[in-house]
């Protein structure tokens, strides 16, 4: 569950300021995943826990009213549901802190438990707000395109059995540097090599916020520029990019083609407040083409 604050500015360590009323929004980067692809028209399944709680029952419903199946999402008595506290500035810009609650449960068992899911699905969207073994699980038993957005950024190197089952990796430019153990490179020609280190994936898709997005394959790298929107809320963006990343690969598109919708339809996103209720639909992002 995100709160959420608009802020005149983010305060310094130490600082107290004051900020606009508070208000509460499904969140979470697997639902907002799950989410962005479901509202551009996708079948999507999640697999996950929440809390026996209110926050946890509004979650689930929030899902249903996305077309998400939730069979998979389920209630944990021991610790509450997971929440995001953010504050947004006028820019647009966010900061976030998690505390991961029943996210801090998901196993290897949930995913078990789920198997026929994720072995039929077309693409198994992958991030690491739950427990590594969940992942490392999920990404073993998918038979389709397996996605990881290495997202919070990892604090310890990713194991070679996940990134090798890894078909496209998404980071932004903090989470490549924190995969590879190095300072957040400043160029697209840093951004590249530095992609072009991590082992493993076949394709990595950086994104860059306003910047769009860089595509590093094997024998070529592509820059796609995102369109100019007027920014009002940055959160759940790179989710969005992963649900559309996901939702075009389900639909066959070229790896390229699927970048460039991807980072449309995140530049929607942005234009509106939320996480979940930011997720645009097909025609919107057509819209920007």
């Amino acid at each position: 569950m995100d709160i959420v604050v608009a802020v005149p500015r983010h305060p310094r360590p130490g600082e107290t300021i004051i900020g606009a009323d508070s208000f509460r929004t499904p969140g979470g980067k697997g639902a907002n995943q799950a989410a962005a692809a479901a509202r551009l028209g996708q079948r999507v399944a999640m697999v996950g826990r929440v809390g026996e709680d209110d926050a946890g029952r509004t979650l689930r419903a929030a899902l249903n009213d996305y077309g998400v199946d939730y069979a998979a999402v389920v209630e944990t008595t021991e610790t509450p549901t997971g929440i995001a506290l953010i504050t947004v500035d006028p820019n647009g810009e966010n900061i976030i802190v998690v505390s991961s609650g029943a996210n801090a449960r998901v196993g290897a068992a949930d995913v078990k438990a789920a198997a026929p899911l994720v072995e039929r699905a077309a693409v198994v969207l992958l991030q690491l707000e739950i427990p590594l073994g969940a992942s490392i699980e999920a990404a073993t038993l998918a038979t389709g395109t397996v996605i990881l957005n290495p997202a919070p950024a990892p604090t310890d190197r990713l194991p070679l059995e996940l990134l090798a089952a890894v078909d496209v990796l998404v980071p932004n430019r903090s989470e490549l540097a924190e995969l590879a153990g190095v300072p957040a490179p400043g160029s697209l020609a840093a951004v590249e090599r530095l992609a072009r280190s991590i082992e493993g994936p076949r394709a990595v898709v950086v994104t860059l916020g306003a910047e769009g997005a860089l595509l590093v394959e094997r024998g070529s790298s592509t820059h796609v520029a995102a369109p100019t929107v007027e920014a009002v809320d940055t959160t759940g963006a790179g989710d969005c990019f992963c649900g559309a990343l996901a939702d075009a690969l389900a639909r066959e598109t070229p790896l390229e083609d699927a970048v460039r919708f991807a980072v449309r339809a995140a530049a929607v996103s942005t234009t509106r407040p939320g996480a979940q209720a930011a997720m645009p639909a097909r025609d919107e992002v057509s819209a920007r083409a």
